[in-house]
């Protein structure tokens, strides 16, 4: 009867870790799509991944779906238990996945919130500054802007890759793989600031001697910890979007699609594989084109 719910998820882990060089984070996240699908599978009595079949397991869809998760995350937890299953028949545990026929839902791509350059500017403005984490915050919003930066390559951003006088930093994206983004001079200048005035007075744990962006424990600061500072500061800054450190990267894309900048180009510095996921923002853009058409055009009033 196979390989029973722990020794599977185990030997997945380690296969989506070697064999497929995804980083810990996707891999949490897959083994914790997995774990959703055996609680689902235990709860109809099923003693194992090999105790079921095509039938039954075409009713999963459905209990994710009751459980309110929305349709992104429906299809990200299916194509999760799809690839598990295809694990287990590379693996020759099973002659063929029962899991291949289950509909994923229909994900309408909802267009990522972005915000202005005046309300970047509002946001900034409301840090304060008199707290000593003050201008690492403003410093961490203008390279957020800057680079468009995923907030795990914010928070991992060493001194030594910071290369100030060429203007550039070295950033360590998805799969470790390393590009080289440009960065503003504003951006640096803030930086330059929170280094020289405000990192000196914490003091930095060894491990995290070449962190740029330390936490009031002079460690590494926590993804949680950017998204809390960012979300308070939107309120603060009677912004009403819904606001994560991920919408400055959204932002930044926009604002150089709009620009007019190279699609490719934009592609190489947000670090995305394929070209498609960097094709929204051409859709965003055809919103504003319309926008401006439609407010500026002498017909249109």
């Amino acid at each position: 009867m196979g390989m029973g719910w722990d020794e599977s998820i185990l030997g997945f882990k380690q296969y989506l870790q070697l064999e497929r060089s995804l980083s810990l984070n996707s891999v949490e996240a897959y083994v914790s799509d997995i774990e959703k699908f055996r609680v689902w599978s235990e709860s109809l009595g099923c003693n194992g991944p090999f105790d079921t079949d095509k039938q039954r397991i075409q009713k999963f869809p459905e209990w994710i779906s009751d459980r309110g998760f929305q349709a992104t995350s429906q299809a990200r937890i299916i194509s999760g238990v799809r690839s598990f299953y295809k694990f287990l028949v590379l693996e020759d545990s099973l002659a063929e996945s029962p899991a291949d026929f289950l509909e994923l839902p229909k994900t309408g791509r909802k267009l990522p919130v972005v915000l202005s350059f005046e309300e970047i500017d509002a946001m900034i403005v409301a840090v304060d500054r008199s707290l000593p984490e003050g201008e690492r915050n403003v410093a961490i919003l203008e390279t957020l802007y800057s680079c468009g930066l995923r907030v795990s390559e914010l928070v991992g951003l060493g001194i030594t890759q910071v290369h100030a006088d060429e203007q550039y930093i070295q950033v360590l994206g998805k799969g470790n793989k390393e590009r080289l983004v440009p960065i503003g001079t504003r951006a640096l200048k803030h930086i330059k600031i929170y280094m020289k005035e405000c990192r000196i007075h914490i003091h930095v744990k060894p491990s995290s001697r070449d962190i740029v962006f330390l936490s009031k424990r002079g460690v590494k600061m926590s993804r949680q910890s950017v998204f809390l500072f960012i979300k308070s500061l939107a309120i603060k800054a009677g912004i009403k979007k819904n606001i994560s450190p991920h919408t400055f990267r959204h932002s930044f894309a926009t604002h150089l699609v709009e620009a007019g900048a190279d699609l490719r180009a934009v592609q190489e510095m947000l670090g995305h594989e394929s070209i498609t996921t960097t094709e929204i923002y051409t859709h965003l853009d055809r919103h504003y084109l319309a926008d401006t058409v439609l407010k500026f055009h002498p017909r249109s009033n």
